[in-house]
């Protein structure tokens, strides 16, 4: 073993972390009704446009259920005039002394009774005129379907997943980050952001969001940083590098520059023979490369 003298580069110490662009935004289409789906019309990747249908269900029972309730309301419709015509006469009646006050009453709770009805028949029949419409799914938004959560003859329930939308417009590049790194990455703290699809093109981006607990499994953060000036070459599901330095000044880090042939491991870490001075022992310290 030969020992060679290194000294500090003289440069801020930085690190990367792997990352992936992913659209800020991202909904479950499904349905607001339950049935079976008898076309959908999208595939994955698919770009869709807001108001775009992209899967139906069966509407028999839908149809059945809308015409069930137009008969009930033209029904209570037709009561509701038979009441207002008698109250009409027994109020003209009344006011003759032709009948007796508890006609009256009687005339009058079968009026509110009726009134009672009609509305309940009208509002049934704007809940299966509303059903019958949710059988048909439509694009919130304008975006691309990034999963396909069920299939066509499927029977499905109400608001169960068809299909994952990332929505079109503003993109985050989100990154894992161990905790060693968390001081460097704060909300509003600045990066260097590389495409593997973008070779030589660098783009500034800022922290905008940094989870609050770790990840149970990989013990690491979830950071969402912006691109301050985003090209449309920018895609959803490209590959990233996320740059930034080490904010530890306190902590006397300072870049070396040594041979390869320097490293060696200390458990699963790397680490670098170093002579002690004064001692002339050697140590073996861990180091970040």
């Amino acid at each position: 073993m030969v020992a060679v003298a290194v000294h500090a580069d003289g440069r801020t110490v930085s690190a990367s972390l792997p990352a992936q662009v992913q659209a800020r935004y991202s909904t479950a289409l499904s349905f607001r009704v339950g049935g079976k789906i008898i076309e959908r019309r999208l595939r994955l990747g698919d770009a869709v446009k807001a108001g775009q249908a992209v899967a139906l269900l069966d509407p028999t029972d839908l149809r059945s259920n809308l015409a069930n309730a137009r008969a009930q309301l033209d029904a209570a419709e037709h009561r509701f005039v038979y009441a207002t015509q008698q109250l009409n006469r027994d109020q003209a009646q009344a006011q003759a002394n032709l009948i007796a006050p508890a006609q009256l009453e009687q005339t009058q709770d079968a009026y509110a009774s009726a009134t009672a009805q009609r509305d309940s028949a009208l509002a049934q029949m704007a809940l299966a005129s509303d059903n019958l419409r949710y059988a048909t799914l439509t694009a919130d938004h304008d975006g691309v379907i990034t999963s396909e959560d069920a299939d066509t003859g499927q029977n499905v329930q109400a608001t169960q997943s068809i299909y994952h939308l990332d929505w079109t417009g503003d993109v985050d590049v989100v990154c894992d980050a161990p905790e060693r790194t968390l001081s460097s990455l704060t909300v509003g703290s600045m990066a260097r952001v590389t495409l593997s699809a973008l070779p030589g093109k660098t783009f500034e981006a800022r922290v905008r969001e940094v989870s609050p607990g770790a990840d149970p499994q990989s013990r690491t953060w979830r950071v969402k940083l912006t691109l301050n000036a985003p090209t449309p070459e920018v895609r959803l599901g490209m590959t990233a590098t996320v740059a930034f330095d080490i904010v530890g000044g306190a902590s006397g880090a300072q870049p070396f520059t040594v041979p390869v042939t320097a490293l060696f491991h200390q458990g699963e870490n790397p680490a670098v023979w170093v002579v002690r001075a004064g001692t002339d022992t050697l140590e073996l310290r861990p180091v970040t490369v």
